[in-house]
Order: structure tokens, then sequence, then C-alpha cells
């Protein structure tokens, strides 16, 4: 009996498995029958006769070329390649036949490929990477409903005896260039130097941390914490555009000057000050300056007891905006002192839990939410307070802090308890919705506690980033969560964390060179930072540049603390798996080093991160098991499942479509 032939007939290097599975895969899903033989190349008459048969017969042929046909100047899917090419002789050239696909960087010209597959235009999946977008284009050519196949763009004919001769156009073009440069020399005069205007926004400010001048670095918290609160009070009137914390707080303790500050924030005017405090007196000097020019526009000191050291950034704040000519709108000036308390004692142990969640440890995290519960105990109706035992709660798993249903539970009830004291608070806001996506599934409530969190501060660089991710990119709204996650980059510019999720919201939207930008950017800020070069890493495996990915994990490792022998062990390792066995060794590799503890942070160390891996092997069963036990964990990551490049090949799988439903997505 014969066999039926498939309508596409996919063929690769056998390096290039996981990458033509993944295209096989997005096809297969659309109801497209592919010849994608996933079994060892058998030889012999039988299998030759098999593999001509269907070449003969198939529809389209799409030649998978990369890096690894380059180096392969021998192999049976070159057999394959001229045995299409020998097809096309008998079709008409307006037949759509060939659809070459190239899944790495590797160029046209350069390619070692029948000059036959140049002759039309070729498509650029990533690492097999397959957007709706291929899939209809190959529905149309098999139904008929598209024309030919777009040709590629042609070389320039050779030019003839009866026109000017190559050597005269090329005298021509230099005496082109000859000129315009003269001109640009007589005009522009390069070499003198060329004064750069700043000019920040308009009514756009950076507070830097006031400096402790009490003698005593046990108080770096208190002037730490006021400067903060600082921050947050201006961030509410809507007219200025504030420079978050992050940003603010990178200067500190570095000599660098009010110009030079400002250019790099970009900002017009800049709030600076100290705090001297001896037991219970304080004295505050605060002082406003135009950071274009350098001049002081206004200065205070203030002189107080510790117990009314609550009122002074209403003081400070309406001082500002009356230097700067903004005018505070209808309620604004009621949210600068919202969910404050008169209870010294009570402030003195919310500044303390600023200090330490700011500090980004499992320690720090956990002494946050010690000195916010005693806030509370102090005052009970300390609304900021369970605004940051809220988020101590709910980010305290990110940093091995807990897990989501030991601390998610407590994030929700305060943040609930934090808007049933005022319902003002939009860091409260912001808290919740992050519990309603991440742990409720609940995605029409967190929208709603997003977009009053913006509503009631719309200069928030947190929120604004976690809008972006926790809820616009799970559900593939991608060109809202990258105008998002840019819009709390503009906010914070120099935040390391909010620059490498931009990298990560591109990877989601599969926009990846701009991802690879984004971590570039990133790096620029700080080279030494383990979860923007694990994230990059992660970026090479997706675009099948693994030589890359190799060097750039052993970073990661060391930087998050691995000795640098043992990191290097483990690169050695995955050399010689990718090597031996291509991509798939990688990944075995990769799955091995994810049981064991020392690994960097979103090494695939979890549940959900093994999941991947075990995607990436094509073991699907053990990867949908994974995302089960994330599922019961409700593991943070769970959410972008609907959006992880690696889980492609699940799509289909009614198990995985369960889940998705499950997730609220």
């Amino acid at each position: 009996m014969t066999e039926p032939s498939h309508a596409v007939f996919l063929s690769y290097a056998s390096e290039d498995a996981e990458a033509a599975e993944r295209i096989a895969t997005a096809l297969h899903a659309a109801g497209i029958e592919v010849w994608f033989d996933q079994s060892e190349l058998r030889g012999g008459d039988a299998w030759d006769k098999k593999i001509r048969h269907e070449i003969h017969d198939c529809a389209l042929f799409i030649p998978v070329v990369s890096q690894n046909t380059q180096e392969r100047l021998e192999g049976y899917f070159r057999r394959e390649w001229k045995l299409a090419i020998d097809r096309t002789h008998d079709m008409a050239a307006q037949k759509p036949f060939l659809v070459p696909v190239v899944v790495d960087g590797t160029g046209e010209q350069e390619a070692f490929v029948p000059d036959e597959f140049r002759e039309v235009q070729w498509t650029r999946l990533p690492a097999g990477q397959t957007p709706p977008e291929f899939v209809t284009r190959i529905q149309k050519l098999l139904s008929g409903e598209s024309g030919p196949l777009p040709m590629a763009p042609r070389r320039p004919a050779a030019v003839t005896s009866g026109r000017p001769s190559r050597l005269l156009i090329i005298l021509g073009a230099l005496a082109v260039v000859l000129a315009a440069s003269a001109a640009y020399l007589l005009f522009e005069k390069p070499w003198t130097p060329k004064s750069v205007v700043f000019a920040p926004p308009p009514h756009s400010i950076a507070v830097l941390p006031f400096v402790n001048m009490s003698g005593d670095t046990g108080q770096e918290y208190f002037s730490d914490g006021l400067s903060e609160e600082m921050i947050n009070a201006l961030s509410h009137i809507g007219a200025l555009r504030v420079v978050a914390r992050t940003s603010a707080f990178s200067f500190k303790g570095r000599n660098v000057d009010i110009g030079s500050i400002a250019r790099k924030l970009n900002v017009a005017v800049i709030l600076e000050g100290s705090v001297r405090r001896s037991n219970d007196k304080v004295r505050i000097t605060a002082q406003l300056i135009n950071a274009v020019n350098g001049f002081s526009i206004w200065s205070q000191d203030y002189d107080l007891n510790v117990n009314n050291i609550v009122t002074l950034q209403t003081d400070i704040a309406k001082a500002v905006a009356q230097q700067l000519q903004v005018q505070l709108l209808g309620d604004e000036a009621a949210r600068i002192e919202t969910g404050g308390t008169s209870h010294s004692e009570a402030h003195d142990a919310y500044l303390r839990g600023l200090h330490a969640v700011n500090l980004r440890s499992r320690e720090g995290f956990s002494l946050g939410i010690a000195e916010f519960g005693r806030a509370t105990v102090l005052d009970p109706n300390y609304a900021l307070a369970y605004a940051g035992l809220a988020r101590a709660y709910g980010l305290a798993q990110v940093f091995g802090g807990g897990t989501a249903t030991q601390t998610m539970p407590k994030a929700r009830d305060a943040a609930l308890r934090a808007l049933q004291l005022d319902e003002l608070l939009a860091d409260a806001h912001t808290m919740l919705a992050f519990v309603k996506v991440h742990y409720e599934y609940d995605w029409a409530g967190a929208l709603r506690e997003f977009r009053r969190a913006l509503q009631l501060n719309p200069g928030d660089a947190q929120t604004h980033f976690f809008y972006s991710n926790s809820w616009l990119s799970p559900r593939g709204q991608h060109d809202e969560a990258i105008a998002e996650v840019l819009r709390a980059a503009s906010l914070d510019p120099l935040s390391i964390p909010i620059q490498a999720f931009v990298g990560r919201t591109y990877t989601w939207a599969r926009r990846y060179s701009d991802a690879l930008a984004a971590f570039r950017k990133a790096e620029q800020l700080n080279p030494n930072v383990a979860i923007v070069e694990e994230r990059l890493a992660h970026l090479y495996t997706y675009t099948g540049e693994y030589d890359k990915a190799i060097v750039v994990e052993t970073k990661a490792r060391v930087l998050a603390g691995e000795a640098p022998t043992a990191a290097l062990t483990k690169e050695g390792e995955l050399r010689a798996a990718l090597t031996k066995d291509g991509p798939s060794g990688y990944w075995r590799v990769v799955l091995g080093f994810s049981k064991s503890a020392d690994n960097p942070p979103e090494a695939y160390s979890t549940a959900y991160g093994r999941a991947i891996v075990l995607a990436r092997l094509g073991q699907r069963a053990e990867a949908l098991a994974a995302l089960e036990q994330a599922y019961t964990e409700r593991q943070l990551a769970l959410t972008e499942i609907g959006v992880e490049p690696a889980f492609d090949g699940l799509r289909a799988d009614p198990h995985f479509s369960d889940l998705l439903h499950r997730v609220g997505l």
C-alpha cells in the first residue's frame, strides 16, 4: 500500500532538528500535513525511495538554512535540496514551491545553497520560532489564494559596452563624495567644538538621597526613608515628572556634580538636602536647584521634633510646587498626606521597613516584613505601613522569602486593609492587582486595580512596570506592554531591574533584536548583574546562538557567587554536549544543572523553569507535569505560559489548553 504524501516537506540538517520541530509543530497545529522525520536517517534504497517520493509529491518544499548547513558541505539534506531543484525544472516559473527559511543570522548571499533558493524571498524564523503570519502564508500558498512567491532582490546587471564604463561610474561617484566632503568641511567646521543645549522636560525633578549628617551610620535608614517619602509625595503632583527612587539613589555616596546628574536623569531641577538627628530633635535642610544653570531656586531649614516629622513632606512638596509654579489640582494635596501616621515610633518602624526591602535580598524582605508589621501594631490605622507590608509579602518569594501559598494571602490581606483605611493609596492597588494576577488568576479584577493605581499616581514607575509585566505581556498585548515598560524606564532611567524587563518584554513579543539592544543597555548601566546575563543567555537560545548563550551563562553564574572554576567546569560540559549532540545535548546538561541548588536567578531551577527545559527537549508529558506542579504552587512565572516561546510546541496539546484556561488566559 502506498503511503500518502505530505503537503509540505521540511528539509533540515540534523543539528537544526529542534528549530525544524518548532516549525513543523506550528504548521501541524494549523492542520497542515508536514514531512518531518525525527528518527535517525536510516539510509538504504527503501529510505532513499521514500524521500524521493515525498519530495516529488509535496506541494511546498521548505529548506532550513543555518550556520549548521554552512559548516556541512556534505549531508543528506543537500541531496534533498538537489531533488527539489530538479523537480522545479518541470514547473512553470509562476508556481510556488521553494520556501527557504533561515533559523539564525546566516546571510543569503554567503549561504552555500543552490542558486534557485536565492530566486525567491527568504523567511527568517530565529531558532524556528514560527509566527502566525508565516503559517497563514503557507496556508494561502497551499490553497492557491496567494500568487507566486516574491522574487528576491536581483543583483545589478553587468554594464554593457554601450553604457559608461564601471571605472567612469566609480570616478564620478568619487567626485560627488569629494565635493560633498569639501562643502561640509567649509560650512560645518567639524573641528570647532559644538555646544550641546541641555533642554530637559519642564517640571521634571529628581530627589537625591538626603545626606545623613548625624554622625551615626545607624541613622542612614532615617535620611533615606525621608528622601523616599519625598519622592512619593512629589509623584502625586500630576504636573511634575518625578524620577523614581532607584535612579535617584544610584548617585548616593558618589561625587558627581549636579549638572552631570541632571543630564543622566534628564531633569530640569534637583531637590537635595541633609538630615541631622539628635535624640528627638531633627534639623532638615532642603534646597531646590536649577539643573540647567546650577543656581539655587529655593532653600529652607526645618527644625522640628521627631513627633512632627510626618508633616514635613507636605510642607516641602507644597514649597517645590510653588517654586516651580505648579498648581496642586483637585485632591493632589490630600494625596500627599494620604495613609500617614501621627505616631512617631510607628513612622520610624515604617522607615526601617523601607530601608530593609530596598536591600533586595531575602534577609532584607524578612526584616522589612517585621518592621512594617511592627508599625501596624503601633498604629493599627497606619495605611502606608499596610501597603508596605503588602509589597514586602508579595515580592518576598522573588528573593527566596517563602512560597506563593505562604506569602500571597498575607499580601492580599495587607493590601485590602490598606485600602480599607485609605482608598487613595496607589501602591496598595498595585499590589492587590499583583496578587489577583499571579495568585488568584482574576484578570478582570487585576485590571481594575491597575487602572485605579495609574489614575491615582500616573507618575509611579513601579505601577507602569507591573502593569506591563504582570498583565499586558502575559495576555499577548505586546505593543501596549512595550509602551508601558518603556514609560517605567523613562521614569526610572537608571533602574537595572526595569531595563532587564524591557529586554524580557521584547523577548515575549518575539522582537529579539530589540531585546538584545535592551539587555546591552542594561549592561551599560551595570555590567555585573547576574539576572541581566541570565536573561541574555535565554535570549541567545531563542535565536539559536548557543555558543554565546554558554559564555553569558558562565558570567551569570560567577556574578551570582559561584566559584569561577566550578562555572568554567559547567561551561565545558555544555560545550562538549553542544558539539556532540547539538541543542538537545545542551538542554540535557541544563536539565541536570537545574536540579542543583547553586544556580543563578531564573536558571530553570523552579518547576516552571524545568518545564521550559523539558519542552525544549521535546519531552512534552514531562513538561506538562512540571507545569502542573508550577500551577499547584502558584509560581509567579506561570502567568507567562501564553507568551513563552519554549511552549510553542505544546500549544496544540489539550492538556496545555486546559492549563491556559485554568490560569485565565
